[in-house]
Order: structure tokens, then C-alpha cells, then sequence
């Protein structure tokens, strides 16, 4: 079987029936369970020593990677910094795909680009004694059905200031991981956007280190929004039906979040 084959195969397998919308954003047309209509989302995280700048990799991103990326049709690209750094710093990358083949096929169509190639040259061929960064976390993720795309507030599109929020929720087993997919694609999701917390993407992670878990990204226009925004959630009874569902119980063991800002060449 060749490589792409297996990739997609097996990312099909995990991608399981249920993680289908119930009650869901929009009651027509919703997309099969498989994956069909859904973006696959890579989240990347350069990890850098303490003390270390980032200003390579943001050049190159900016002047390499970005551009080529959008060439392939794959965009908006997010970049983002830590607002309250928990360790030492990380830049987190977000890039939509279309399809699991565009993902597949992005790196080596990106190295067959010579203007990527002579405008990331700095980067792409810096020195042992001077690297860009220290390792790179990857996840690789498969959009919920309930919001199956991602999506930008209007401060975004228009690159007012803005911050983010990034959740990760981990689960003892994947039996709980998926009903939380489903916990979320059954109203959850519907609350967020209720009550203005600007939901950017949804992600079932597929691939990556700490499984099973999920993770999602939200926004606003500052941390005074966000907060107020997050209160109403608690508040609604929407949430409140949901989370005293015994069906829902148990389905998450570890939260992780983490405040951002994007940088200067963020599309998101």
C-alpha cells in the first residue's frame, strides 16, 4: 500500500461514526461523519530554549512559508505568541487543509517552489550553530461537524486587536474522548457562538502526542471581552443541560489552555 494510502486510510478509521452533529449549527446539509465537507487542521508548535528569539523562523513564515502556503490555496495561516508564557516560548503555527491529500502533499509541493525556496533560504539553511529553533510539537486534527470550517470574527478579518485562546481537553479513554466531540457538536458549540465567544476552529486530534484529546480555539477582541464572554457560557442553559447529562460524565480529565496573541504576519 503506498504511503498516502495508509495516511488516509488510517486517519479514516480513527475519524469514527458519532462524532455526526446532534443539534448541531446548521440543521440541513450536514456533512457525513466521515470527514466529507470537514477541513483537517496541522497545529505546530516551535519550541524554543529559554532566551532564545524567533526572529528567523517569524522571517521565514512571513516571507517563505505563508506566501507559499497560499499558493497551494491552503490559507488563512495563523501565527501566534504566548500572552503569559508557561515555559519556555513557542510559536504556534495553524494551517487549514482542505483535504487529507493537501496535507499529504503539502511539504514536497512547498520544496518544488523555487520562490519558496530562494525567499526562505536563510532559514531553510541555517547553520547547526545557529538554529531556528529547538524541536517542533505537530498535531494534525479533523474539524468537528458541528462547525466543520474554520471561522474568523470580523476584528480578525480586519486585523484589529485580538486575542485567542487555545483549550485542549484530554480524556482517559477514546470511548470519552468521542463523546465529548459529541457533547460539543450536540449544543455546545451553538452556545459559543451564542454568547460571543467567536469559536476559530474545533479540532478531533488524529495525530499527535497526549491522546486522546481534543482541541479548540476562541477569540475576542481583549481578555475583559473573553472573560465576560466565558461567564455567559457558564451561565446558559444550554451548558448547563449538557454538562448534567449523565451520558456527558467523565468525558474530560485534563484542561489545558493557553492565551495568545498573533504576530505581525498572522492571517487569523
Amino acid at each position: 500500500m503506498k504511503r498516502r494510502e495508509f495516511l488516509k486510510t488510517s486517519i479514516a478509521a480513527s475519524a469514527l461514526a458519532g462524532l455526526g452533529p446532534a443539534g448541531a449549527r446548521s440543521a440541513t446539509a450536514q456533512p457525513p461523519a466521515g470527514g466529507a465537507g470537514r477541513e483537517y487542521y496541522e497545529l505546530r508548535a516551535y519550541r524554543f530554549k529559554e532566551g532564545a528569539g524567533h526572529e528567523l523562523l517569524e522571517a521565514y513564515l512571513e516571507k517563505a512559508a505563508i506566501p507559499a502556503l497560499n499558493r497551494l490555496g491552503l490559507k488563512p495561516i495563523g501565527v501566534f505568541t504566548e500572552l503569559e508564557p508557561k515555559g519556555p516560548p513557542s510559536v504556534y503555527v495553524l494551517i487549514p487543509y482542505p483535504s487529507i491529500d493537501s496535507f499529504a502533499t503539502a511539504a514536497s509541493r512547498m520544496n518544488a517552489d523555487p520562490a519558496y525556496q530562494q525567499a526562505g533560504a536563510d532559514y531553510l539553511q541555517t547553520p547547526k550553530s545557529n538554529p531556528a529553533f529547538e524541536r517542533i510539537d505537530s498535531w494534525l486534527m479533523l474539524a468537528f461537524a458541528g462547525q466543520p470550517k474554520l471561522e474568523l470574527a470580523p476584528y480578525s478579518l480586519e486585523k484589529k486587536p485580538r486575542i485567542f485562546e487555545l483549550r485542549s481537553y484530554q480524556s482517559y479513554s477514546e470511548v470519552k474522548a468521542l463523546k465529548k466531540v459529541e457533547m460539543f457538536n450536540s449544543g455546545e458549540i451553538e452556545v459559543m457562538h451564542e454568547v460571543g465567544l467567536a469559536p476559530v476552529f474545533y479540532g478531533q486530534v488524529l495525530v499527535g502526542k497526549d491522546l486522546p484529546h481534543l482541541t479548540y480555539m476562541l477569540s475576542a477582541q481583549d481578555r475583559a471581552a473573553h472573560d465576560a464572554h466565558f461567564a455567559a457560557f457558564g451561565k446558559h442553559p444550554t451548558w448547563n443541560r449538557l454538562k448534567n447529562d449523565p451520558q456527558y460524565a467523565d468525558t474530560v480529565s485534563k484542561v489545558s489552555n493557553w492565551f495568545l496573541a498573533p504576530a505581525p504576519c498572522s492571517q487569523v
